[in-house]
């Protein structure tokens, strides 16, 4: 399995035709014209509305003394994370030809949000392929090894490195958890990683299968507007038990 490292910005040539095809069940090929050719999209576009959209995470994690350096990659914009594909990953073997300590593959996930704005370094489109998936870089952070790796701990926050908008639309439902301090979490995407048939219509009702702490809570609720949860160079993050994946409100 090969595994290219380079950043090369964004796919082009038959190489983004051949991942265009792949993702979205399309099949590109130059006009009939003789000699005539024509330059397929760099990549395919983000859909409009977001909501249920299937990706993957490729998470990636170097120690230094006594902290983990973690680079978070993720199929969005570039393809729908191919079953086939991503079900032959191997982590440790990923990790070997990366020359990093290891790796994490976090997915498949769904969208629980509308529509995504980012800016600086989440908006850079540096990308990486794994595998034959293509991914493009969105986040880093650091954590200490006590406090584990990105959602290796269920309902305790990780700090991400990225600047967002994420959009819910009024009239839209949304679930959150309630933390004993006061601060809530939005989902931002399920998970089918513990339970491989979750889907989106089983969240209203999620929180009868947590396993929440004492003093958490978990509701669903329909927007009266709409919402942009902000997160302007940092946001806390956290897992539930299923890996459904949160991100806290401003207060």
């Amino acid at each position: 399995m090969m595994v290219k490292t380079a950043i090369t910005g964004l796919l082009r040539g038959a190489c983004a035709a051949a991942l265009f095809a792949a993702s979205y069940g399309a099949a590109w090929a130059a006009p009939d014209d003789a000699g005539a050719t024509a330059a397929p999209p760099a990549k395919p576009a983000i859909p409009a509305d977001l909501r249920n959209v299937r990706y993957c995470e490729v998470i990636t994690v170097v120690r230094h003394g006594l902290t983990f350096d973690v680079d978070v990659y993720n199929t969005l914009g570039l393809n729908f994370c191919p079953a086939e594909q991503w079900s032959a990953l191997n982590a440790k073997t990923l990790a070997k030809q990366l020359k990093v300590g290891f790796v994490k593959l976090n997915g498949p996930r769904y969208w629980t949000l509308d529509r995504i704005e980012a800016s600086g370094a989440s908006a850079s489109g540096e990308t990486a392929e794994f595998g034959g998936i293509g991914m493009v870089h969105r986040a880093t952070l650091s954590t200490k090894i006590w406090q584990g790796t990105v959602g290796d701990k269920f309902y305790k926050p990780n700090a991400v490195k990225r600047t967002t908008v994420f959009h819910y639309k009024a009239g839209a439902p949304v679930y959150e958890l309630l933390a004993p301090n006061g601060d809530v979490y939005m989902m931002q995407s399920y998970a089918q990683i513990v339970d491989p048939k979750l889907s989106l219509g089983d969240l209203p009702n999620l929180g009868r299968r947590l396993k929440l702490p004492k003093g958490w809570s978990y509701r669903t609720r329909t927007l009266d507007a709409d919402y942009a949860l902000v997160a302007d160079g940092t946001a806390y993050v956290i897992n539930d038990d299923l890996y459904n994946s949160y991100q806290r409100r401003p207060k």
